[in-house]
């Protein structure tokens, strides 16, 4: 991968063939929106926007004659929180306008793709007659809504990780290339303020009082918080100079455990915010 990002970094051509081949590849979208990343954490938005241009292309060409918005949406928030990151250097700052574009993502699924989610939403009901019958009947006609809702917030949810993943990645190349070691050390210290923070969870819990999609406000202000525990739990494993074991550890631990330590994570970033517990560690290091 630091062989592709060296070879991006040649020109605007190179660039833009990367960009443009990969995203009109199925499954290769990902890269493509890396790349453009890159471009703007480099080289700045004018510039990406430009290189941009020419990935913006398949990606509409997916969204409307292959009925598929994945790639347009994941470039689009990529961009965002790339040229947001490259103007502020603050990662939460980038997290919130991803998670605001998620949420606007959701809102807009429904209206620009309702052939897609019905077909999504048949599947779910059909599974759920066919292999749950109990439920099926006990939730009525409760349980298409509940299907619908939670059709659209996963696939808003999971272009929002994609995003913030490959904004990362982006991130990740630059350090690689021009300054090693910083992402590292920029991902280890992520924490968000006590005001984001609070943003993120008052958005969880106000969604089912206002009647919202309570599942899609949760994916979009969650992942901030996910983000920032993630950042948490490496930031601890290198200042005590655990072995990289531990971190093998936890995200198995996260994949067997999933929900409940997903929840404990949200709630350890959310005092994390307030209590800085990474700076009141005593970094590991020889007794004096």
């Amino acid at each position: 991968m630091r062989a592709l990002a060296q070879y991006v970094m040649r020109g605007p051509l190179q660039a833009s063939g990367v960009a443009a081949v990969t995203t009109a590849v199925p499954l290769l979208f990902w890269i493509g929106a890396a790349v453009i990343g890159l471009v703007i954490l480099r080289l700045g938005i004018r510039q990406g926007l430009n290189i941009g241009l020419w990935a913006l292309m398949p990606a509409l060409g997916w969204a409307v004659y292959g009925q598929d918005p994945t790639s347009l949406v994941v470039l689009l928030q990529v961009m965002l929180m790339a040229s947001i990151l490259r103007t502020t250097l603050a990662w939460e700052k980038a997290l919130l306008s991803g998670a605001f574009l998620a949420i606007l993502s959701g809102l807009m699924l429904p209206v620009m793709y309702p052939a897609l989610l019905n077909d999504l939403v048949q599947t779910g009901v059909s599974f759920y007659e066919q292999y749950n019958a109990e439920v099926a009947r006990s939730l009525g006609s409760d349980l298409e809504l509940i299907i619908r809702d939670t059709m659209n917030a996963s696939m808003a949810g999971t272009y929002f990780a994609t995003a913030v993943g490959m904004t990362m990645l982006a991130r990740a190349w630059q350090a690689g290339l021009y300054n090693p070691g910083g992402f590292r050390k920029e991902f280890h210290a992520l924490r968000l303020s006590p005001a984001i923070a609070v943003v993120c969870a008052l958005t969880m819990v106000i969604g089912p009082v206002l009647g919202l999609n309570s599942m899609l406000l949760a994916w979009a202000a969650g992942t901030p918080l996910f983000i920032a525990a993630l950042g948490l739990v490496h930031g601890v494993v290198g200042r005590k100079q655990l072995s990289g074991n531990w971190l093998a550890m936890f995200y198995l631990a996260l994949v067997l455990l999933g929900p409940s330590l997903m929840l404990l994570l949200l709630v350890l970033a959310f005092v994390d915010s307030w209590l800085d517990i990474r700076g009141r560690i005593q970094p590991a290091g020889p007794a004096e």
